[in-house]
């Protein structure tokens, strides 16, 4: 049986939609092994390990991608033994599906003798999300710009300024990517766009060369956050928050619901000061968490 181990991650970054990603110090662990089935009958064995509620049958995600994998490898897939335990949270904007799949597409991939590369489970992970801002982070780790082109992702991966932490705000309820996505524009005013274009790019430079006085700006948004504001209840008094205890930049997660603060290594007392503040807005039902940037993306190791 192999482990595969696998770091969340926060898309958009504020103005990078769908572009910039970062891997975050949040692992779901996955173990996999082939069962003992046959090619006209897989056998599925899933267990949650740590009894987060997951699908045990053949829609389980990480079972899914495993089994493409095969199929496009062009061998016989005879069914999977897998464990999960689930520290990612789901449907909280933390990457959780792109971690399954980039779980699922490694996994078969190490049990095959690896004939995919990195850049092919890159392509064929992003093609199954839609994007490659959760995958490409959950794959090569770092602060990773991406750009998906006739199928095939362009994406490079940097490391963030040391002195970089992440105050991660995570409501006790779900906000499905679908639904957030769905109330986006269908288009976008031009001057919209370069505002973003702009703000994407000194967000990357700014994250990477420890220019953090940048970032308050490099962080604003035109085309996705101020739809979403509505659906995530609260959100408003977080940012506030947010920003009164000094935090450089505040993001909301991917599509949501939790919210991202960037905030400065020595700002020691941020994490203790945002539990009393919740507390004392009567938003107790946030948990704030602080990480750092994951800079090894997935992992494989042999039990």
């Amino acid at each position: 049986m192999i482990q595969i181990t696998v770091p969340a991650s926060s898309a958009n970054l504020g103005a990078g939609f769908d572009a910039l990603g970062i891997a975050l110090t949040l692992y779901n662990r996955v173990w996999i092994e082939e069962a003992d089935g046959t090619v006209e009958k897989p056998l599925c064995i899933i267990e949650s390990v740590d009894g987060t509620p997951i699908p045990t049958d053949e829609t389980n995600m990480i079972y899914q991608s495993a089994k493409l994998l095969y199929e496009r490898c062009g061998h016989p897939f005879k069914g999977l033994h897998i464990k999960q335990e689930n520290n990612i949270p789901m449907t909280r904007g933390l990457g959780s599906s792109s971690a399954c799949l980039i779980a699922g597409l490694v996994g078969a991939n190490t049990l095959l003798g690896s004939p995919l590369s990195m850049s092919d489970i890159s392509d064929l992970a992003a093609s199954l999300e839609g994007h490659p801002d959760n995958t490409a982070p959950a794959l090569y780790g770092g602060l990773v710009a991406s750009v998906m082109d006739g199928g095939r992702v362009h994406s490079v991966s940097v490391p963030v300024s040391d002195r970089i932490r992440f105050a991660v705000f995570i409501p006790d309820f779900e906000l499905k990517t679908e639904v957030a996505r769905g109330i986006l524009p269908k288009q976008v005013l031009r001057e919209d766009a370069v505002y973003n274009l702009s703000r994407a790019a000194l967000m990357t430079a700014s994250l990477f060369s420890g220019r953090l006085e940048n970032l308050r700006v490099a962080v604003q948004d035109r085309l996705h956050q101020p739809y979403r504001f509505p659906l995530i209840a609260d959100a408003d008094k977080v940012f506030y928050t947010a920003y009164e205890l000094g935090a450089y930049a505040v993001a909301i997660s991917g599509a949501g619901p939790s919210i991202l603060a960037i905030i400065d290594i020595d700002n020691k007392d941020f994490i203790e000061k945002a539990k009393k503040e919740l507390q004392n807005s009567e938003l107790e039902g946030w948990q704030v968490t602080l990480l750092s940037c994951d800079m090894n993306g997935v992992s494989v190791s042999f039990q």
